[in-house]
């Protein structure tokens, strides 16, 4: 009876060990390796399913050593499925026991699908906004309604971005570093940002906005870099591209001018043509960009009456009529001297001519008498010369890079400026020019190395930057 007893207790005690042990979770691993070099095969997908269904378990992706590991799987029958782009699809049977916590698969190997296609065409399209973590990209290219302004006019529909007293400003903050093509000139402005007025839209590829910039930018861009990128033919042999863009603007006064002054502008005109030519063969790729941008434009019409303690009321009126001419060149070669080295020189002009027409007259209460009259001209011409030659050298582990760049820009800027104030008894005329020459030589040197957790990136930056002015004062009076 005690012989009985012991061993019904012995089976008793063994089926309880069965049954934790049948509880209990096993992880499956192993290994991917290619079955012709035995290399291993990372970012393989790897997918536990059921025998008898085929219903998902779980599932993962190989690392980069090729290893892959399966957590808290319960006992029972399954297949294992190996899927890779370029391999054949794999699939084998295991069954989770609970003689281990851990089942090793050993050495799974795929093996390279050997289908031959004759022809891949794949059509896409770029996204007119693309976001990700580091910066924000707006696509120019295809937004015709922004293609007859200019880049300063088009900047200003990007969300965030504001254009006050001529400076770029992200969300209300105008330390911002605009660069063009990945460099600074004087073209975008060292804390003015009125050039970018003389760039037609039509030449713009695409505006990048990086809201937090990295070390290696200017520190005066904390509030952010916006990256003009010019547009730039990738295909084979020689290409070239044509087109007119035109607008007649506002067709109508929405208030007459007061009395005795200029008509304004009823009519605002817009006209752009541009060119666009490219030869790539081999390692050797060669661009020419040219856009010419006219508009006539009533800048300014502000209307005011002022009434004073004592009873005066003046009427006054602020007109400005506008014309602009912007022409800007852009060309240079890209040479692809290997795998790892490329060579870029390249050459822009730009050219920017603003003649401001302007009246300001005074009446009194009921404009039956001008008590003053004011009339200016600004005749302004700005030309932009920049010179660029970036060198990069690849290293073959991805991301390693070392940029050397050297920019050289020429910026002139020559101002006249005329004004009359005519009184009802004498008047006066007075003049002022301004003639300054700037030149800025940048050098950059910059490397970045991709490490196992984060990034090393260094650099070094040397500018010089001349700007002599020489301004001139006039003035004549003049009894009626």
């Amino acid at each position: 009876m005690r012989i009985k007893n012991f061993l019904l207790v012995t089976m008793l005690l063994l089926s309880v060990a069965n049954l934790r042990a049948q509880n209990k979770p096993v992880t499956v691993s192993g290994i991917t390796k290619d079955k012709t070099t035995k290399r291993p095969l990372p970012f393989v997908n790897v997918a536990l399913k059921t025998e008898k269904d085929a219903a998902l378990i779980t599932g993962t992706i190989t690392n980069e050593e090729g290893r892959f590991s399966l957590a808290n799987i319960k006992s029972g029958n399954y297949i294992l499925e190996f899927s890779f782009i370029g391999y054949k699809t794999k699939i084998q049977s295991i069954y989770v026991g609970s003689l281990s916590e851990f089942l090793d698969q050993g050495t799974i190997e795929l093996e390279e699908d050997a289908t031959t296609l004759q022809e891949v065409v794949v059509v896409t399209k770029t996204n007119t906004v693309s976001d990700k973590m580091d910066k924000k990209t707006f696509s120019m290219a295809d937004n015709i309604s922004q293609n007859g302004g200019s880049v300063l006019q088009s900047m200003q529909n990007l969300p965030g971005v504001t254009v006050q007293d001529g400076k770029v400003q992200i969300r209300g903050n105008d330390k911002v570093t605009v660069l063009i093509d990945g460099k600074q000139t004087a073209l975008t402005g060292f804390g003015n940002q009125s050039g970018l007025d003389n760039i037609p839209a039509s030449a713009i590829d695409k505006i990048e906005i990086i809201n937090n910039p990295s070390a290696k930018y200017d520190a005066n861009g904390n509030a952010g870099i916006i990256n003009i990128i010019y547009k730039k033919n990738k295909k084979e042999g020689f290409n070239g591209k044509v087109g007119f863009t035109s607008g007649l603007g506002a067709l109508w006064e929405r208030k007459e001018n007061l009395p005795t002054i200029r008509p304004q502008y009823s009519l605002t005109p817009k006209i752009n043509p541009t060119l666009s030519l490219n030869y790539r063969k081999n390692k050797i790729n060669a661009f020419f960009q040219g856009d010419y941008l006219y508009t006539e434009t009533l800048n300014k019409n502000e209307f005011v009456t002022r009434t004073y303690n004592d009873g005066t009321i003046i009427n006054q009126q602020l007109k400005r009529n506008r014309n602009t001419h912007f022409t800007t060149i852009k060309s240079g070669i890209d040479w692809n001297i290997d795998d790892y080295n490329t060579l870029t020189v390249s050459g822009l002009f730009g050219s920017e001519k603003i003649i401001d027409n302007g009246d300001q007259p005074f009446f009194n209460a009921d404009y039956s008498e001008r008590l003053r009259l004011w009339q200016f001209l600004e005749d302004e011409l700005k030309i932009t010369v920049m010179g660029t030659a970036a060198y990069q050298h690849k290293f073959k582990q991805a991301g390693h890079l070392l940029n050397v760049g050297f920019n050289y820009t020429f910026h002139r800027e020559d101002e006249k400026y005329f004004f009359d104030n005519i009184l009802p008894s004498s008047s006066s005329k007075d003049a002022f020019k301004l003639l300054s020459d700037e030149s800025v030589v940048d050098l950059n040197i910059d490397y970045i190395k991709p490490l196992k957790y984060g990034r090393i990136e260094t650099g070094f930056k040397f500018r010089n930057r001349i700007i002599p002015t020489n301004m001139q004062f006039f003035r004549e009076l003049t009894r009626l």
